[in-house]
């Protein structure tokens, strides 16, 4: 079967029941600076990634224990993924782009 590849949009967040210091601090910050029209800040992370499998479903699977696993500590954070394939190019252009 051939290989498709994916690019991957990861969000991390922490848990709702999680204190976020950094958002605090980034609140007061925006407050200091005359934004008291900001709240509920909550600071994350964003990972991009591309990754090669045979179908769409076992590139999620492996997404879910990648952050299950290292990106995301699971006892106080959130992930989701947004997962697109990448439109293969063809030979001709693959050819000239390493040329």
């Amino acid at each position: 079967m051939t290989q498709q590849k994916y690019h991957a949009k990861i969000y991390v967040t922490l848990r709702p029941s999680v204190l976020d210091p950094a958002g605090a601090a980034v609140q007061s910050g925006l407050g200091h600076l005359g934004y008291d029209n900001v709240e509920q800040i909550r600071i994350g992370k964003y990972i991009e990634l591309n990754i090669t499998a045979e179908t769409q479903v076992l590139a999620e699977a492996q997404l879910d224990r990648m952050c299950d696993q290292l990106l995301a500590n699971t006892v106080v954070e959130n992930y989701r993924f947004e997962l697109t394939a990448i439109a293969a190019q063809p030979e001709s252009a693959t050819a000239a782009a390493g040329a």
